[in-house]
């Protein structure tokens, strides 16, 4: 089997030349066009984040040997979390390569996080059963790159920081309220409101609700900050 000119520019993008091109394949293939004969990235989505997370701790622990386990922990999650994944797929322009449904290519699949993110894992998954964890490690710290060594020591994503300062004070969990989609669908613009228990507010928006949770989390941070 061999690779179409598209994903071997791809393999170029990522700086692995695989001896087993059908894995590629299906690292790419979402399940809205997977077969019998053509098997989804499910499965390789399930190893590559496993590899991912133990390249990743690895790395932490060799990038600084005095953090102690409450500091590398947050940097970890900030690496490995779906946002970091999906923004290392667009570096790579994983979404022109990625293989879609009719109804996920009409709903603007190849910008959605979630699906570039999944993808992502499986790729290293790929990697990894082509060529082993060295190969695989290789090709997440070149991908990665500054990011390990830039990582915040407070790396926590703005819903997780949100959830640890309103439990300090002994309110509830913040409540996320999607309270508007606009544009077309296969572009569509979320606006989501995240409220506290003691009734202070905060809206955000962006292309995912995700996305929208996180911005609107962080607004609501920034203004409780900028109260203390």
């Amino acid at each position: 089997m061999t690779l179409s000119k598209e994903l071997r520019a791809f393999s170029a993008r990522i700086g692995h030349e695989f001896s087993r091109p059908e894995l590629l394949r299906r690292a790419l293939t979402h399940p809205s066009i997977s077969s019998p004969s053509r098997p989804d990235n499910q499965r390789l989505e399930f190893l590559g984040d496993r590899v991912l997370g133990l390249v990743m701790a690895e790395a932490l622990l060799h990038a600084d040997k005095a953090a102690s386990e409450g500091q590398l922990a947050p940097r970890f999650n900030a690496l490995v979390r779906k946002e970091a994944c999906a923004d290392i797929a667009r570096d790579v322009e994983l979404g022109e390569v990625l293989k879609l449904g009719r109804s996920e290519m009409l709903s603007g699949g190849r910008r959605k996080e979630a699906l570039l993110a999944d993808a992502m894992e499986a790729v290293i998954a790929a990697v990894y059963l082509d060529a082993g964890f060295d190969a695989a490690r290789d090709m997440v710290l070149r991908l990665w790159g500054a990011r390990i060594a830039t990582v915040k020591d407070d790396a926590r994503d703005a819903k997780t920081a949100l959830q640890e300062w309103a439990q300090a004070r002994g309110q509830t969990p913040p409540a996320y309220t999607e309270r508007d989609r606009s544009g077309p669908p296969h572009a569509p613009v979320f606006t989501i409101e995240v409220q506290l228990s003691d009734g202070v507010v905060a809206q955000a928006s962006a292309g995912s609700k995700r996305q929208a949770e996180q911005k609107a989390a962080q607004l609501l941070l920034d203004r409780l900050e900028g109260q203390t």
